[in-house]
Order: structure tokens, then sequence, then C-alpha cells
């Protein structure tokens, strides 16, 4: 049984980036200090727990380190790496602050069902090793913020062009609103479950606001923050033409598609919608039901059930 296989396509990127002359002191660095982090926030505590759910504040402070450390160390233009840095701070802020204040209530103390759905999948992979298969997992996300979620960040902040290009504009627009819809959904789905409470509800279906059109608006909308990113990024990889090889400036682009390709399969397969639906049908007697009048990720007009 290969347990290390969901490591391979993160240490190729990671890799890629390592084999450019524009981002391998960056790229060196922030792998290191992804290793760092992650090991003394999500690794350990998952041995000494048994929980995956400690990735959850590890993975967004990455994000952080990786904005902090690529406004520092790039070389590009300084408003433009300025810009794409914040981005990357307030995304990993957003998440990392409500990370911190679950576990300031103690709600890490039980497993978050979508890695629970996790130990599912292990199993019927054949994967006994429950120890080992966690920490892979855990290395694996944070060899995500060393490779391809590192990689929009450094081509934009590598540009040392003053003028900023059309497609970054859209890019930084498209940021700007999912980042908008993403908010707007936690805090529609929030205040629905605090009303439920106070009504004495249990196990109703969040089916309001954003979520009429979506079973999942904030992943949706965490997705296309990154495609934001990759769309703003376009700019920036046809200048690195003049500094990299052929060969390793196409695989910046092809790196540069596969960053959205990630993010949706994460969103969707891997710890997204599928494990959530997994548990809410179980949980929820109507969600059956939401099923089948609301699209499961991309919104859109709701159909008769």
């Amino acid at each position: 049984m290969n347990y290390f296989r969901p490591l391979y396509p993160f240490l190729l990127g990671w890799a890629l980036i390592l084999s450019t002359a524009t981002f391998f002191d960056l790229g060196l660095i922030n792998g290191l200090g992804q290793l760092v982090l992650f090991t003394l926030v999500v690794c350990l505590p998952i041995w000494r727990t048994g929980r995956m759910s400690y990735v959850d504040i590890g993975w967004p402070w990455g994000l952080v380190l990786l904005g902090l450390l690529s406004y520092w160390l790039s070389d590009g233009y300084w408003l433009r790496s300025l810009v794409v840095s914040a981005v990357l701070v307030l995304i990993g802020l957003r998440m990392g602050m409500g990370a911190l204040k679950m576990w300031r209530l103690g709600l890490l103390k039980k497993e978050f069902p979508r890695y629970e759905y996790q130990r599912r999948r292990w199993e019927r992979d054949g994967k006994t090793n429950v120890a080992l298969a966690l920490q892979v997992d855990a290395i694996s996300q944070g060899l995500a913020n060393a490779s391809f979620l590192a990689l929009p960040v450094f081509i934009i902040a590598s540009n040392s062009s003053l003028e900023f290009s059309v497609f970054e504009m859209v890019g930084l627009v498209i940021w700007v609103l999912a980042f908008a819809m993403e908010t707007v959904a936690d805090f529609q789905k929030l205040a629905f479950l605090k009303a439920m409470k106070q009504a004495g509800k249990k196990r109703q279906v969040c089916d309001v606001g954003l979520w009429r059109y979506s079973r999942h608006p904030n992943y949706f909308a965490e997705w296309m923050v990154w495609n934001g990113l990759v769309i703003a990024a376009i700019p920036s990889w046809l200048a690195l033409q003049s500094t990299e090889s052929s060969a390793v400036w196409l695989l910046l682009g092809v790196g540069l598609l596969f960053t959205s390709r990630v993010m949706y399969s994460t969103l969707v397969y891997a710890t997204g919608a599928v494990p959530s639906e997994y548990y809410s049908v179980q949980k929820r007697p109507a969600y059956t039901e939401y099923q089948q009048r609301t699209n499961r990720f991309f919104p859109g007009p709701r159909r008769n059930s």
C-alpha cells in the first residue's frame, strides 16, 4: 500500500519552483518555513491526539506566512508584491482567526466530520496504518502551501513592470467579489444556526441567502478566490518567458492551471462538499430534498424537488 502517493504532486510542484532561477531562494525558504509550521502546529498535535482537525489551524496560518515571505523576498514592483501578499494574508487571517477561536472554545477536541470521512476512504483503500495516513495528509497540505498555492503568488510578485495589466485588474476584482461572497455565506450560515438554536430547532438545513442557490457557496467562493489569483498571474507568467527556459516556463503555466484544479478537487471531493454531505444526509432529514433542488457547487437557479 502506497501511503505516500498523495505527496507526489505537491513534491513535484515544489521541485518545479526550486528548478527556476527566479524562485529558488524564495521557494526554499517558504518550503522550510511551512515544514516548521506544520510540524509544530499540525503534525505533533495529530501525533498526540490522533485528530486531523489541527490542519484547519496550520493551513491558513501557512498562507499568512507565505504572503509575508513573498513580500519580503520577492524582487518585483513593490506595489504589486504588496497587493498580492495582502490578498493572501487576508485569506489566511479570515480562516486562521476562525480556527483559533474554535481551538479556544474546545471544538478541536472532537474530530471534524470531513476528516472522519477520510478514515472511511483509507479503510476502503486498505490503509490500516491510520497514524501514518494522518501524517501524510497533514504534510500534503503543508506542501500545497509550498508548491501550487505559492505559485501564482510568486509569479505575480516577480513582475517588475510599473503598469498593471487588464488581467491583473480582472483577477483582483474576481478575488474581491469571491472573498466578499465567502464572508457573506459564512455570516449567513452562522446567523441561521444561531436563529435555529434560539428557536429550539435542531438539525435544520441552512437554505437562506446564498445557500438557496448552492449547497456550498463558501467552497465555490474559495475556489474563485484562487482562480482570481491565477488570472492575475497570467501577464507575470508571460513576462517570465525571457528569464526561464522554455520547458520550465511552460511547466509554470501548467502549474498555474493545476492550482485551480487542486483547489476544485479539494473543495468538492477531498475535504469539502462530498465529505460534508455524507454526514448531513444522515443528520438532517430534509437534506436529501435540499440536494434535489439546489446545485452542489456552482450557484444556479433552484430546481423543483
